[in-house]
């Protein structure tokens, strides 16, 4: 074979010039098509399957399920050697990226480009300010997205992509700090780079070890370990995240207090102490929130009187005239109350918690401003 086979996740150097299988150390690029004629044995006891052919006896359960616990096994095996070979260079991107007072460029050609979308994501989703810059494009202009107070993370796994190799030169000059996830240490990108993270692997989960599946795998994993390390090091908090997130559900419960999603005073029962019954129930059905807040002469609630009261109270006097009974006889004194400030999720979990359905909410000098019901809760979807 006249040409050498690298790891290559997006390098366009290597190319198959005969129809041979090549050695299992290494992997050409994507976009060249395999042989047809090429073939591969997926494990000693598994049968050989013809790769490409489109003649032959289709392969059986028993050999798809050894292809893909083969390919997950060799991608495992990649990762925890990834891990062992962790060293200070890790921390020393981390610093690097930590100090940085712009964003954290990503970039990266073909497989690699799309994993470097994943990682600038996920950097921008928890708290370091993040793109992607495609490399082909960043040699027609976009290079203006970096500016000096930046940092610049490539990716290559052959670190020789054209696209890559053309632009690292400019962007040393810049003067901006330059992390290379590379699976070659003395590739053009390593040699260029200010830190190098090693992410080779020792072979592909592709049968012809051709397609970039370990070492992508290899480089979405060092991704994920340098935002989990930046996202500690920042002191990254969950309302933090909920920030980056308000449309999700982690957003809504995090983001989302009572004030929000309570009902204003002018549409919450409320009743003086020495209001009758029929008062009391004409004031519930009115405002349709299942109970009344009993409310002093300076607008506190020192009690609250519900349907289910309601109920109780008919069954315990069955008979009798109920018309003379004051909300003050037939109130909850004390009602559970919570703050406008407070988080809706902690009303909620303080409604379950009391088996309640319905909480009045106050201000800090105890009036009353407002209520909140579980239906309230669930139309925010807070729960």
């Amino acid at each position: 074979m006249s040409s050498a086979f690298s790891s290559g996740t997006d390098d366009r150097s290597a190319a198959v010039q005969d129809n041979s299988t090549p050695p299992r150390g290494g992997a050409v690029d994507s976009e060249h098509e395999p042989p047809a004629s090429t073939t591969t044995s997926v494990s000693p006891t598994s049968p050989e399957v013809r790769v490409g052919a489109k003649v032959g006896t289709a392969p059986d359960d028993d050999t798809l399920l050894a292809l893909g616990r083969e390919a997950l096994t060799i991608e495992i095996q990649g990762l925890q050697a990834l891990a062992a070979r962790l060293d200070g260079r890790f921390a020393q991107a981390v610093r690097t990226l930590l100090a940085c007072r712009g964003r954290v460029v990503v970039t990266g050609m073909g497989k690699s480009g799309h994993v470097g979308r994943k990682i600038a994501a996920t950097l921008a989703s928890t708290g370091t300010p993040a793109l992607f810059m495609h490399p082909a494009e960043a040699s027609h202009g976009d290079l203006g997205m970096i500016t000096p107070a930046d940092a610049v993370l490539a990716i290559s796994n052959s670190g020789e992509s054209d696209e890559l190799t053309i632009i690292v030169p400019l962007i040393k000059r810049m003067g901006v700090p330059l992390v290379a996830m590379t699976g070659r240490a003395d590739s053009t990108l390593a040699r260029h780079a200010d830190i190098v993270l090693d992410t080779a692997v020792a072979r592909e989960a592709c049968p012809l070890n051709l397609a970039p599946t370990a070492s992508t795998t290899a480089q979405l994993a060092m991704g994920d370990a340098l935002a989990v390390a930046l996202l500690s090091a920042r002191g990254f908090r969950p309302d933090d995240f909920a920030r980056s997130h308000p449309g999700g559900a982690l957003g809504r419960r995090l983001l989302t207090l009572v004030r929000d999603v309570m009902r204003p005073l002018q549409a919450t029962p409320r009743v003086p102490p020495e209001a009758p019954l029929v008062e009391v129930m004409r004031e519930m059905s009115a405002k349709g929130l299942g109970a009344t807040a009993i409310v002093d002469e300076s607008g506190r609630p020192i009690g609250i009187f519900t349907d289910g009261d309601l109920r109780r109270l008919i069954e315990r006097h069955v008979g009798e005239d109920l018309r003379a009974l004051t909300a003050q006889a037939i109130m909850h004194p004390q009602p559970r109350t919570v703050r406008p400030a407070m988080l809706a999720v902690e009303a909620a979990a303080l409604m379950e918690t009391h088996r309640i359905t319905s909480v009045l909410v106050v201000d800090d000098t105890q009036r009353l401003v407002g209520a909140l019901n579980h239906h309230d809760l669930m139309r925010a979807k807070v729960i």
